[in-house]
């Protein structure tokens, strides 16, 4: 899963973020795919988990104060789909903190990271860039 630059929006602080997002789950996926031993793979895990916790958090926030000050007409929805994408993560961060981190359940949260940022970004964000092209540029 790489980055194209058909994901771009044309807003640079959101395509920088979405493109170092794409970087981390491509390499997640790159991971729990490995024959690398098992508790190496966990501690990457582990490691990636921080980040989406932290890094999806504080890019939802930009994201949504971006489209505040262009007065984005999609903004609750938009609103509602980061928030369940954060529900997900807190989702799974539980049942690894209560069942272990076992690998059905991190191939399975890989692929849900992988679907989701392939279809938010390449779809529901798309449309910010289509609002801000219609607005004549970056507002």
């Amino acid at each position: 899963m790489m980055w194209k630059d058909k994901y771009k929006i044309g807003v640079e602080l959101i395509d920088e973020q979405h493109e170092e997002l794409f970087r981390r789950v491509s390499e997640f996926t790159k991971i729990i795919r490995s024959e690398e031993d098992w508790n190496s793979r966990i501690d990457k895990v582990k490691e990636t988990m921080d980040f989406m916790k932290d890094y999806v958090i504080d890019h939802f926030n930009e994201e949504e104060a971006y489209q505040a000050k262009i007065n984005y007409p999609e903004i609750e929805i938009h609103k509602k789909a980061h928030a369940s994408f954060k529900e997900g993560v807190d989702n799974y961060i539980k049942i690894f903190e209560e069942e272990g981190f076992n690998e059905d359940r991190i191939q399975e949260f890989g692929g849900k990271l992988m679907t989701w940022l392939i279809m938010h970004v390449g779809n529901m964000d798309q449309k910010i860039g289509e609002y801000v092209k219609s607005k004549g540029g970056q507002i």
